[in-house]
């Protein structure tokens, strides 16, 4: 857990840093990670989905947890709040909020179904978060010394538990990575595959998506300016990458997640025709 706290820690000192430095041109990066481009996996992704429905069964089945619906604005628990619950999403998307010393609030973390909240807090018996609700969604609320005990006499909890952990942590990293090193373009570009794929891996739709975010939050998530984003996002559609429909800018059709992938190298490429 102090590896998660410490990456999103970063994270948000990070995204705070570079929110000034990109308003310009995107940066030239001399040593910026290839990052593979990968044929979307329909299988993969069926098994992804399945294990996320055998998870939540599983969670069901051995701690009957109260379930809770909520929407759009409605706060899951609060930064500060004291900590005794853990919450796994069966659907909706949530937002996490981190409101720094002197007021500023940051966007941490984006959740989908079959992710967990409120790891945060087991460290410091508070968390450290606000977990808000983007739409409709519904969440288990499961007491964690209940979950705790459980773990010792059903083995399979405590792998679920471990797998959410570790998750978090390899996003956490991920998102880290995505701030320091990718330029403005590529970055609103892994933005928008990380959120097809996360929707195609619990089974969702994932050619055509509706951004539960403004562009403001998305660039206070990248570590960007509003018209940064702004700019990004109508170079990915000149480039055919995406399509937006005809009102509210919100609905992003995406014909070939790969091509986000492509289009992410040929940022990272010297001299590449996507920048000119």
């Amino acid at each position: 857990m102090l590896s998660t706290q410490i990456a999103t820690a970063a994270h948000v000192t990070l995204a705070s840093t570079l929110a000034t430095s990109t308003q310009g041109p995107a940066r030239t990066l001399l040593h910026a990670p290839a990052l593979p481009v990968l044929k979307s996996d329909a299988a993969a992704n069926q098994r992804a989905s399945q294990h996320v429905a055998e998870t939540l069964k599983l969670l069901i089945e051995k701690l009957a947890p109260q379930r809770r619906v909520v929407h759009a604005g409605d706060l899951v628990y609060q930064g500060g709040e004291s900590f005794g619950h853990l919450y796994v999403m069966t659907s909706g998307f949530f937002k996490l909020v981190n409101l720094s010393a002197d007021g500023r609030e940051q966007v941490v973390g984006l959740k989908f179904r079959g992710d967990w909240l409120g790891f945060d807090g087991i460290a410091n018996g508070r968390y450290a978060c606000d977990a808000v609700a983007m739409d409709t969604g519904e969440v288990l609320v499961i007491r964690y010394d209940a979950l705790f005990a459980a773990c010792a006499a059903q083995p399979a909890l405590m792998t679920a538990l471990h797998e959410a952990m570790s998750r978090e942590i390899a996003r956490d990293r991920d998102s880290l990575m995505s701030v320091c090193t990718l330029p403005a373009d590529a970055r609103v570009a892994d933005f928008l595959r990380y959120w097809a794929e996360s929707l195609a891996r619990r089974g969702l739709r994932s050619d055509q998506i509706t951004l539960r975010m403004t562009r403001a939050e998305i660039g206070n998530y990248l570590g960007m300016t509003l018209e940064t984003v702004s700019r990004s996002l109508s170079k990915l559609a000149r480039a055919g990458v995406i399509v937006f429909a005809e009102k509210g800018r919100r609905d992003v059709q995406i014909p070939d997640v790969d091509a986000l992938s492509e289009f992410i190298q040929h940022c990272l490429a010297p001299a590449s025709p996507v920048l000119q």
